[in-house]
């Protein structure tokens, strides 16, 4: 490894021009930076947020990737610039060895990846000479400034290597449940009677949703904090209209704020010095979507505590605790400056410059949001917070996106490895606007991507205020069939999501993951972005291209058994399934060996699902065995925290005999969710009996069916109690 620091060695000061920009460097010119040898590594993720691949490409003959946070409306694909969000977590993986770099740096940063070739040896040379050269991965960072802060994660796996991360920058926030399930989002809903009439839809069309969401268009002026008098003149109303069908509502909040003397939350943030000022210790100032705009300085915990307290309900009139909010534009986003975003040369709080602290920007203004909603219940409930901008431990705070997509299939393809590498990287609550942002989808593609967009963990539809309408019930019966049909699935798997944020939350293992992290010794897993593993038990391959009649399907181990959601047919591993398709197929699969709780019935918002019982897959391996767990807790508080007020269940099956015992540490959650049956997917002869057991009762009979063409036993109109132990004993 070799570090290396450049200062200038002259008193004057030094200046840069970029168009008409002139930036002024009060320290000099100076860069900081490191070389890194990764012997016998080939494959290397992370580094986000790229509009890339999954692995790493060799930029020897191309531009570096690019770590500086801005604003890129419809961005380019396969590019290595800088988009909304940096996390300079760089992975390295090979069958024996998962490792990690973090290069903790929040100043413009550049990233070279030089790839050794496999072997060096010519063909010609006779075997017996040839001698093997391990393959190497050098990487080059390089900031522009800031001090050297780099750690090496050693791994060796790669859940190690996620705790190892966890524990340096955080772990990832446990949301409230109903922010896992569906939201509705346009820029913008005209009016209190549109928000309204859309939210109708839904119940109309059957649809379940939680969240409907505002842009900019529902404030005065394009002052945050309020509310425009002739659009949204009762913003309580339309709020416990929502609240009285358990949904919520959220509202934009970015970090300009508009010069307007005359407006009471400017005057405050002025008199206050919450304000970034320029070079010349004025009031920096640039224009956003207001016009002339002035940025917070969240850098200064004084703004950071000032802001937070803006929401509470006695200051954020027309707010109530079902409000959460969308930090948008925090780059942040200036129209007329440098590549759209912040002179590098305005100052902060403490006299750093914004050059040091660019890509902190973001992070701090989702920190003080957080803090704000949090504050405003109390210290009682779980915020719900989006932010487009994000760091190194963003992850702590809440959810990110992708940003302003486009409505087409290649981005539609692009928006898996940008959310496997964000994963990697620890920002685990992510997702793309399923449609695309802009321009306008066929009714086909629309389907397609939510299809795709309900197997990632945030999952929002939104589009830009020049595009067509998209509700989902407005392109034929047929499309709306298809949506309704995925968001109901996804709203049955929530149980599972939600026990996957918990791992999340507890071991920084993130719920998606590249195959390569389930399967570590696998190089056929090591460049695939196609599909991915949700947890350990759901191997996703959602469909990409259009007009497609079959696609293949890689499922990987040679040892494993995967079992066809729809179908219940079982498939060895360690080969490609060609799988024929239609436009209502979701290709998802269950890993033998694995268990999997879902919701058994319907209902509008998450409200409903928490009172359905449950349903669980047990998918067996080749030994006949299969284990899982279940989190509950009550899925809005932070009880589970502060009072141990969680259900943590883990099902073992083991010679026809499955288990429901306590996991690890015990909660006092009670609870009356029961489990009203049990599938067991490789059952290879039907049982003459299926008895239950639970202590303290007399053992009973229970009803089942059988499958002989697919191996399916279910065991049917139980009511086991998820929190008591039982078990269930085929005979």
């Amino acid at each position: 490894m070799t570090f290396f620091l450049l200062v200038s060695q002259t008193n004057s000061l030094w200046k840069e021009t970029f168009q008409k920009f002139v930036d002024t460097k009060a320290n000099g010119p100076s860069s900081v930076g490191a070389d890194l040898s990764l012997h016998g590594f080939r494959h290397v993720y992370g580094i986000p947020e790229h509009s890339d691949a999954l692995q790493l490409r060799d930029t020897t003959d191309g531009e570096p990737y690019r770590l500086y946070n801005l604003d890129v409306f419809a961005y380019e694909l396969y590019s290595r610039l800088g988009l909304y969000g940096s996390v300079p977590l760089l992975v390295a993986h090979k069958p024996d060895r998962t490792f990690g770099v973090f290069w903790l740096n929040a100043s413009e940063t550049f990233v070279n990846i030089h790839q050794s070739p496999v072997d060096h040896q010519d063909e010609q040379t006779p075997p017996v000479k040839r001698r093997r050269v391990q393959p190497q991965t050098d990487v080059h960072w390089l900031s522009e400034s800031g001090v050297i802060d780099c750690t090496v994660l050693l791994g060796p796996g790669p859940q190690q290597l996620f705790s190892q991360y966890a524990q340096l920058t955080g772990y990832q926030a446990l949301p409230p449940l109903f922010a896992l399930g569906y939201h509705q989002c346009r820029w913008n809903y005209t009016d209190e009677a549109d928000v309204k009439a859309v939210d109708a839809g839904f119940d109309r069309h059957d649809i379940p949703y939680d969240v409907i969401w505002l842009d900019i268009e529902h404030t005065d002026g394009k002052r945050y904090f309020t509310w425009d008098p002739a659009v949204f003149p009762e913003p309580l109303e339309l709020q416990h209209h929502l609240e009285k069908k358990n949904r919520k509502m959220v509202v934009i909040s970015d970090p300009h704020i508009k010069v307007d003397p005359d407006w009471s939350l400017y005057r405050e943030a002025r008199d206050g010095g919450h304000f970034v000022k320029d070079r010349e210790g004025q009031i920096y100032r640039g224009s956003c979507w207001p016009g002339e705009s002035s940025y917070l300085d969240f850098s200064s915990p004084v703004t950071r505590s000032w802001y937070s307290r803006c929401f509470s309900l006695d200051k954020y009139k027309g707010s109530t605790p079902s409000l959460f909010v969308w930090n948008d534009m925090n780059e942040p986003s200036v129209f007329d400056g440098p590549e759209k975003t912040m002179s590098k040369d305005a100052v902060h709080h403490g006299g750093w410059e914004h050059r040091d602290l660019h890509n902190l920007y973001g992070f701090y203004q989702h920190m003080a949001t957080v803090e704000g909603l949090i504050t405003r219940s109390g210290g009682l409930e779980r915020p719900f917070v989006l932010s487009r901008s994000f760091f190194a431990g963003s992850q702590r705070f809440g959810a990110i996106w992708t940003g302003d997509n486009v409505a087409s299939w290649e981005y539609l393809k692009i928006s898996i490895p940008m959310v496997l590498s964000l994963s990697l990287a620890g920002i685990a609550f992510c997702g793309a606007d399923v449609g695309g942002f802009v321009q306008d989808p066929e009714p086909e593609l629309l389907v397609r991507w939510y299809q795709a967009a309900a197997l990632q963990p945030f999952f929002r539809g939104h589009s830009a205020i020049v595009t067509k309408r998209r509700e989902p019930w407005l392109f034929g019966e047929e499309v709306t069939a298809a949506i309704r049909t995925v968001i109901q699935q996804r709203y049955c798997l929530l149980p599972y999501w939600y026990t996957l944020f918990h791992n999340a939350h507890t071991s920084g293992l993130p719920p998606v993951r590249p195959l390569w992290v389930e399967f570590p010794k696998e190089e056929k897993t090591f460049t695939e972005d196609t599909q991915y593993m949700i947890g350990g038990a759901l191997l996703a391959c959602p469909v990409t291209e259009p007009g497609v009649q079959e696609v293949k399907i890689f499922l990987p181990g040679c040892a494993e058994i995967w079992y066809d959601i729809c179908s219940g047919k079982a498939y060895k591993g360690d080969r490609t399934l060609i799988l024929p398709v239609t436009l209502d197929t979701v290709p998802v699969f269950q890993r033998g060996g694995s268990m999997v709780c879902r919701s058994a019935g319907s209902g509008t918002c998450m409200a409903d699902f928490q009172r359905l019982p449950l349903a669980v897959t047990v998918a067996l391996n080749c030994q006949g065995s299969a284990d899982g767990e279940l989190y509950l807790d009550d899925g809005h508080s932070f009880k589970y925290r502060d009072q141990k007020a969680f259900c943590l269940r883990r099902f073992t099956m083991l010679s026809g005999r499955l288990l429901s015992r306590p996991a690890g540490e015990e909660g006092t959650f009670d609870c009356e969710t029961v489990i009203q049956s049990v599938t067991i997917l490789g059952v290879k002869d039907k049982p003459s009996t299926v008895s239950v057991h639970v202590p303290g009762t007399e053992d009973m009979s229970a009803a089942f069916e059988y499958s002989e063409a697919c191996c399916m036993l279910t065991v049917i109109s139980l009511n086991l109690r998820v929190v008591m132990d039982w078990e269930i004993q085929l005979s």
